[in-house]
């Protein structure tokens, strides 16, 4: 056995690179609008591999073959926003200044949606991280502003020459009021959603950023990232996602606070004795 080990152990190396790198991937692409045509890919690559293998069909073979070294360029161009996104993701830039400045953002998206969820008054604000969101969304009004609560809630005041559409926050700032954002046309979502949430799931699609939605109807509060929708979420709900995504957590300076920092959660997750 050892020496099978000693002989073989490179491709147990590629196996479980390979095997970790597909399950990111697959991982990755799920429940995104890239999950369908990824299938479809697939499924024609291997039957059309399957009948020129059985048949013995040198053309197509030799078709297929001149395809291959392509490859890498038609999935460039399929899957392009997934791959800025993905690639987004792995550069890992700062989205806040400071972590004062997160909190406090965080702090006016909350107080916003929960104002105009008492008022049943929509509401469509994205997040932006690290894709630049205007390089995706239709027309759109520079705006350029300091995100406040009362800002967001007289741009989505139904009588705003500018309260149609979505608005985009970078850092503590309104950048642009009134952008179309793309709409999702995955064919597992609900018809029971409307024009918000679909175009609040397509551009989490298309980019990495948050989007926050009001409903209009109901009042209540949903958010999209990353192509899912999680909808009806209390306020507690959305303060608690937007800071696991959004705040980053100071690092330990030494391998000493580090220990510390373990022992806090530890402690933390320990549930106190009943008396």
């Amino acid at each position: 056995m050892l020496n099978w080990l000693q002989t073989n152990w490179r491709a147990l190396v590629e196996i479980a690179l390979l095997s970790v790198g597909i399950h990111y991937v697959i991982t990755f692409i799920r429940g995104t609008r890239a999950a369908a045509v990824v299938t479809g890919f697939l499924i024609l690559l291997l039957s059309l591999t399957l009948v020129t293998t059985l048949l013995n069909l040198q053309v197509l073979k030799l078709l297929l073959l001149a395809l291959l070294p392509s490859l890498a360029l038609i999935v460039i161009v399929l899957f392009q926003p997934e791959l800025r996104r993905l690639l987004a993701r792995l550069g890992n830039l700062p989205f806040f200044v400071n972590v004062r400045e997160q909190r406090e953002s965080i702090e006016v998206i909350v107080q916003a949606a929960e104002r105009l969820a008492d008022v049943r008054i929509g509401m469509l604000v994205a997040i932006e991280q690290t894709v630049p969101v205007h390089d995706v969304v239709e027309s759109g009004i520079v705006v350029d502003c300091q995100a406040t609560p009362e800002m967001l809630e007289t741009i989505f005041f139904p009588n705003n020459a500018i309260h149609d559409g979505g608005v985009i926050i970078r850092g503590d700032r309104i950048t642009h009021a009134a952008c179309i954002f793309p709409l999702s046309t995955r064919p597992d979502l609900s018809r029971t959603l409307g024009t918000r949430h679909r175009a609040a799931i397509g551009l989490s699609e298309e980019t990495d950023a948050i989007v926050v939605v009001v409903s209009e109807e109901t009042g209540a509060i949903s958010y999209a990232h990353q192509g899912r929708l999680v909808r009806n979420v209390t306020l507690e709900h959305l303060r608690d996602f937007l800071t696991r995504r959004l705040v980053k957590a100071p690092r330990p300076r030494s391998w000493l606070e580090w220990l510390r920092s373990l022992r806090v959660r530890r402690a933390a997750r320990t549930p106190a004795p009943t008396p």
